[in-house]
């Protein structure tokens, strides 16, 4: 390799050295909540990216590699009495959680993010398996596959979650 192309590899190994290491070690995903109430970046291109693949290596298996979920019935109880894995497209109920609960419910599993005491789920909890920064770029994908109209429901939800607060 001579130097005229090692030159832009060399910058594109810092680049996304650089990327990895601002998500990585960027300060708490909650705290840094715009006013709005939103965490998710579903214009950053460069996190939507990263969040496909993370979504593709650790999700797509259950959600569906098209968001489209495990099953039709998704709403209904399977033979092993746990919902199966719901769609995160525009036809499932993701959209209807704002930013906040959707992490937590991510990091920490539904049952501890919305105080459920008998609830019984196959969702792994990600707490120790994806740093707080690869949940929100998966967040973020899913969020940009939205058709503008949801989008804009979603940061309005997320808007007047934070003015409650």
């Amino acid at each position: 390799m001579n130097l005229k192309t090692s030159l832009p590899v060399g910058l594109l190994a810092l680049g996304v050295i650089t990327l990895v290491a601002t998500l990585t070690f960027s300060a708490s995903p909650l705290a840094s909540q715009n006013k709005l109430g939103q965490i998710f970046q579903p214009d950053n291109n460069e996190i939507v990216d990263l969040g496909k693949q993370i979504y593709a290596d650790n999700c797509a298996s259950c959600h569906g590699v098209n968001l489209e979920g495990k099953t039709p019935n998704w709403r209904s109880l399977g033979p092993d009495g746990k919902l199966p894995a719901p769609p995160h497209d525009q036809s499932g109920h993701t959209w209807h959680h704002t930013d906040e609960l959707l992490f937590n419910i991510t990091k920490y599993g539904l049952k501890k993010a919305a105080n459920l005491k008998n609830y019984k789920s196959e969702m792994p909890i990600y707490d120790g398996i994806l740093s707080d920064n690869e949940i929100i770029a998966v967040l973020s994908f899913i969020k940009s596959t939205w058709p503008e109209e949801i989008q804009e429901h979603h940061d309005q939800m997320n808007a007047a979650n934070a003015s409650l607060k």
